[in-house]
């Protein structure tokens, strides 16, 4: 054994001076960093997005989203039909909250028109406006603790939600995409018993939000998470446009129904709140939300108490030409604002119609708020920004 002892320290240290060498040579080397394709199929992206990200081990140098996967052309389209036509191609934009893409579209041709809704009509079009709300923001406080891993919340959502697109189906005739407001006023009246039914599905969403906040906002893996993560000052939320729960997350006390005067909705005569967060983190963002969903249903019950009785149509020609003219009308939809602004030349379809979505603006500041996180918080801090696809490609 003595004999061989010098060989086997003399190998030994070979391969010390080799692992040395390989280690000086690789502090030498500048690595590149590696690009990493997040979508554009990916459960986290809430549809067809991709996100190109450049990484330094597991930090993100530089993102950058490219969207157009799904793009409808619905700018185009809507030159080639008619305004009442029109209607049932906007709600499709926001798929989640396809009333409330309605609203800010039929209060511009109004507006071109010189027409008003007779009171009902507007106090039963901020009603459906706030349930789409409900609905659209229900399934994103659910889906949030999905991309974090937290699987039950959803099932809640999506069970809960179901009471609320119940009530929007029974008066309207349609799930998701409602086709029910109209130039002047509204499709129908509301059913019978429609107003108690609806008082006991806002029954079901507050308990849910309750459960919502013992599940998530309560649990320490979500703030650990979401806390400090994907912060955004209110300064650079404004210079990229941001609106909706994502400025006032922020601390932006902004909100178009409290901020904007648009004669179609009746937000000025309710009792509510406009909820704020001074954190500006993916936490700040999920709780806002929250806030919005009690909020609404505040303003629903303070609705159905007070309805007002009447017409729900203006006199409105049976055939819609709506004067040359301009006009820009934009309401604080489920995902921010969401706004129309529509040229016609005087003819039986507008000339031009230019949509500003919430998604597609709120989308803009992913570059700046990617950039220096981890590959685990780009999930988180997308989820919080909160997106439909449609709202983005449209």
């Amino acid at each position: 054994m003595t004999a061989t002892q010098p060989n086997i320290d003399r190998r030994q240290l070979s391969y010390i001076a080799g692992q040395a060498a390989d280690a000086r040579v690789n502090v030498e080397l500048e690595a590149e960093g590696m690009t990493l394709n997040i979508g554009p199929q990916h459960p986290a992206t809430h549809g067809t997005l991709r996100i190109v990200v450049r990484l330094d081990g597991e930090q993100v140098i530089e993102a950058d989203p490219i969207m157009g996967y799904m793009h409808r052309g619905y700018e185009k389209l809507v030159e080639v039909r008619t305004y009442p036509q029109i209607n049932t191609l906007v709600n499709r934009i926001d798929w989640l909250g396809s009333f409330a893409n309605e609203v800010p579209f039929i209060l511009a041709c109004e507006q071109l028109m010189g027409i008003e809704a007779p009171p009902r009509a507007q106090w039963i079009r901020t009603l459906f406006f706030e349930l789409s709300r409900i609905a659209n923001l229900t399934l994103f406080l659910g889906d949030m603790g999905v991309q974090l891993g937290a699987v039950t919340p959803v099932f809640y959502a999506f069970r809960d939600r179901e009471h609320i697109l119940n009530q929007i189906e029974s008066a309207t005739g349609g799930r998701f995409h409602p086709n029910f407001d109209r130039i002047g006023g509204l499709k129908d009246d509301l059913p019978a018993g429609w107003v108690d039914e609806t008082r006991r599905a806002l029954g079901h969403i507050r308990k849910f939000c309750d459960v919502m906040e013992d599940l998530i906002v309560g649990n320490e893996i979500f703030e650990a998470r979401t806390r400090g993560i994907g912060v955004i000052p209110a300064d650079v939320a404004l210079s990229y446009g941001l609106s909706g729960a994502n400025v006032r997350a922020s601390g932006v006390d902004w909100d178009l129904r409290r901020d904007s005067s648009n004669s179609g909705l009746v937000y000025d005569k309710l009792d509510w709140k406009v909820w704020t967060h001074p954190d500006g983190d993916s936490f700040a963002r999920y709780w806002v939300r929250l806030q919005e969903v009690r909020e609404a249903c505040h303003m629903v019950d303070q609705l159905l108490d007070s309805i007002p009785a009447g017409p729900i149509m203006a006199k409105v020609p049976r055939i819609i030409k709506v004067p040359a003219g301009e006009a820009y009308v934009a309401t604080e939809n489920p995902l921010g604002e969401m706004g129309y602004y529509v040229v016609s030349q005087g003819g039986l379809e507008p000339f031009r119609v230019k949509i500003r979505s919430a998604s597609f603006s709120n989308m803009s500041i992913a570059p700046w708020v990617l950039k220096g996180t981890y590959v685990p918080d780009v999930i988180t801090i997308l989820a919080s920004l909160y997106f439909i696809l449609g709202d983005i490609d449209r």
